[in-house]
């Protein structure tokens, strides 16, 4: 039975689409790889309102640099770091600067027209394309070897419950925004909660199987071998699922901390949380992407853990001379970078499981956020930094490009995975090919 009619029968089932990817990883399905590649792994981290350029960015450029303030924290990683400059958000058309800055960040494409208003520039709606971590697990999810059970996963932490251009970085297509999960404990049900399922699923098997028998003797013998097919197919489900129950997986679920509310003060702590889920997802092969979405663009969280009670939005649009802003910003930039390095640290300690190094020498974290500078609202210059050798990218790096469009870095990343696309997003914005990080 091949894989598309393995699709259709699990469908007419009635098994719903978001099981689908999970049983079809199963071996009885075909899915087990006669080959393995080594296995690579992508991470988005945003932040947002933009930085400040004079404490993020190095003065030198080549191997021989020197981290500023906001990235000291990655010390430890400066030799699995590249740091670019000169990558622009280049889309244009509808939409404010947030708008754009957040939703074409990985989609590299313009919003619709719609009706969200925002700042001084005209309304818009969702963006016109997919994003690049969805392009890259669909990708993934098409080929046998690097099918995965979720394929991607959203992680957020104080995202809000809003729903618009501002609040959205994933795309599953055009006008299909993908919305993260920053509640740690539905993140954690998601990815643990579904053994009851199962049970569900082999007891319907079980049923068919006698069904089956008793069909057997009332059908020609041309439908007699397609339920025999289809009868093979059901006993070896059946069998896989009894013996994945019996399976432990490489890492138990992390014990969470009970009863954190989803709120500002806990921002920290969410965010650990949510950093240990994802680290213990991709040990356990559920995903092989991954974004962690810290607030929002305009995100108006206060850092009080910082001894900061500032909105963060309005201190981005503090003027330059305005010291006491410039050391908030740089306080709280700083702490997304500690964030960072944390999520680094425990991918560098952690083994990659049933290969060589560790799980950070085969995952790259991409760091971003929707503005270059904060109070120029600007599209220019916005901080890219990649952090581990999971897409073989030459590390140890400060690079300085010349206003190259951020879409050709997406395109970077799908290469990197062997996905040799030759545009994304606007056609006209990565028309001369992925930027040569190798």
């Amino acid at each position: 039975m091949n894989d598309s009619t393995r699709r259709e029968f699990l469908q007419r089932l009635g098994v719903s689409s978001a099981a689908i990817p999970f049983l079809m990883s199963l071996p009885s399905l075909g899915e087990a790889a006669t080959t393995q590649r080594p296995r690579q792994r992508l991470i988005v981290m945003f932040s947002p309102n933009g930085t400040l350029p004079k404490y993020f960015w190095p003065d030198q450029t080549g191997a021989d640099f020197t981290l500023k303030p906001i990235l000291k924290p990655l010390e430890p990683f400066r030799d699995k770091m590249l740091v670019l400059k000169g990558v622009h958000n280049r889309v244009r058309g509808d939409g404010d600067s947030h708008m754009r800055g957040m939703s074409c960040l990985l989609t590299g494409i313009e919003l619709f027209p719609g009706n969200i208003q925002g700042g001084s520039h005209t309304p818009a709606g969702w963006a016109k394309g997919i994003s690049i971590d969805q392009e890259i697990k669909n990708y993934l999810q098409s080929q046998l070897s690097t099918r995965t059970r979720f394929g991607s996963l959203e992680f957020g932490v104080g995202v809000s419950d809003r729903a618009d251009p501002w609040t959205r970085m994933s795309y599953a297509g055009p006008n299909q925004p993908v919305a993260p999960t920053d509640d740690p404990y539905r993140m954690y049900q998601k990815l643990y909660g579904n053994l009851r399922d199962k049970a569900a699923l082999q007891s319907v098997l079980g049923t068919l199987q006698e069904d089956f028998k008793k069909l057997g003797d009332r059908l020609s013998p041309t439908d007699r071998v397609l339920l025999e097919q289809n009868a093979k197919f059901v006993a070896e489900l059946n069998r896989e699922l009894t013996i994945d129950k019996g399976k432990k997986f490489r890492a138990q679920p992390p014990a969470l901390e009970s009863g954190v509310a989803n709120q500002n003060d806990n921002l920290p702590e969410l965010g650990r949380m949510q950093i240990e889920l994802l680290i213990n997802s991709f040990i356990n092969d559920f995903a092989r992407v991954a974004t962690l979405q810290f607030t929002k663009s305009v995100g108006g969280a206060r850092m009080n853990w910082l001894d900061i009670k500032d909105n963060h939005h309005s201190l981005s649009h503090e003027p330059d001379k305005n010291a006491s802003a410039v050391d908030k910003l740089t306080r709280i930039n700083t702490w997304f970078a500690e964030e960072l390095a944390y999520l680094a640290k425990r991918l560098a300690d952690t083994p990659e499981p049933g290969g060589t190094g560790s799980m950070l020498d085969h995952t790259t974290i991409l760091w971003t956020n929707e503005l270059g500078k904060g109070n120029s609202h600007t599209l220019n210059d916005i901080p890219f930094v990649l952090l581990g050798g999971g897409l073989g990218f030459q590390t140890g790096r400060s690079l300085q490009f010349k206003g190259v469009p951020h879409n050709r870095l997406l395109l970077s990343l799908a290469h990197a995975f062997g996905h040799k696309l030759k545009n994304f997003g606007n056609h006209h914005l990565s028309q001369d090919g992925p930027l040569a990080l190798g």
